[in-house]
């Protein structure tokens, strides 16, 4: 096990995994430097654990998201992962047994999802649920309705690995000297000092009247929200700091206004990159599409 590392353990709607290439390119430091890494919407954590494997002298890694629920999960697979791993493995035995039995795997489903809305659960069970939810639901979205409550029916997957004991294992030793937050993401910048390089990965800005799926905490990040932050990243970049930033690319798209990014960042350099997304319910409108690469 000691030759693996650490890789995200949820399945997460526009995951950078593919991406990683293309930021690499945008990274400014080097394998021998010392910096802080700050991250305001960590998400399934792909570019963090990219960038704790492969930068040994981060001095500092600030990670942060607005999702309590999400926050906790990595708080808990950091300090009691021994105990999570022994609910999960339960619950996959349980859930493997109903493989052939759809009502009743149903019925285990949803009490589960019921379960984790009650949120009246210890911090490890709310967390175990969390991530039973994330490996069972359809195409491993996260999405809540207005009361905060997960509202994603059960995936089609028969025997999903629910459990992925050795790599939580890993995720929690890398992650011992991480910290997380949980709040605004403008509060992260208390915690950068004169080398520091921000990622944001907002929740992305629709390409279409009906492709929204940034309802992944209460509220939304609409266009208001965008315009936030694009201040925030003004604000970084003044004061010195290096940030790149991910988004949608909605030029050309079925949208109101689709210069929006251009004339935002115009200040800026803007990448259009490629990349494959399969959360459309509708397989034919899943495949390639272009994403934003924002830098200073």
């Amino acid at each position: 096990m000691h030759n693996k590392q650490p890789k995200p353990f949820l399945k997460w709607a526009g995951g950078k995994t593919q991406l990683l290439g293309s930021i690499q390119t945008h990274f400014p430091y080097s394998k021998e430097n010392e910096f802080v890494y700050i991250e305001p919407f960590v998400g399934s954590g792909a570019v963090l654990f990219w960038v704790l494997n492969n930068y040994p002298n981060i001095q500092n890694a600030i990670i942060n998201d607005i999702n309590t629920d999400l926050i906790n999960t990595y708080n808990i697979v950091k300090t009691d992962v021994k105990r999570l791993v022994k609910i999960l493995k339960e619950w996959e035995s349980e859930y493997h047994k109903l493989a052939e039995l759809q009502e009743l795997k149903k019925e285990y489903y949803y009490s589960k999802r019921d379960l984790f809305n009650e949120r009246c659960s210890d911090d490890t069970t709310q967390a175990s649920l969390f991530i039973f939810l994330n490996r069972t639901c359809f195409n491993g979205l996260y999405r809540v309705n207005k009361r905060n409550k997960f509202n994603v029916p059960i995936g089609s997957y028969k025997t999903p690995m629910i459990c992925d004991k050795d790599n939580l294992y890993l995720v929690s030793g890398i992650l011992k000297n991480v910290h997380f937050l949980n709040g605004d993401f403008e509060d992260t910048k208390q915690y950068a000092d004169e080398n520091t390089f921000f990622y944001l990965d907002p929740p992305y800005k629709p390409v279409s009247k009906t492709s929204s799926f940034n309802s992944y905490a209460k509220g939304s990040f609409n266009d208001d929200e965008q315009k936030r932050l694009n201040r925030f990243c003004a604000k970084l970049s003044s004061e010195g700091h290096r940030f790149l930033l991910s988004n949608s690319d909605v030029k050309g798209k079925d949208v109101q206004d689709d210069d929006f990014f251009d004339r935002l960042y115009r200040d800026f350099k803007i990448e259009r990159v490629s990349a494959r997304r399969n959360i459309n319910s509708k397989s034919s409108k899943r495949g390639y599409l272009t994403e934003l690469l924002i830098s200073n």
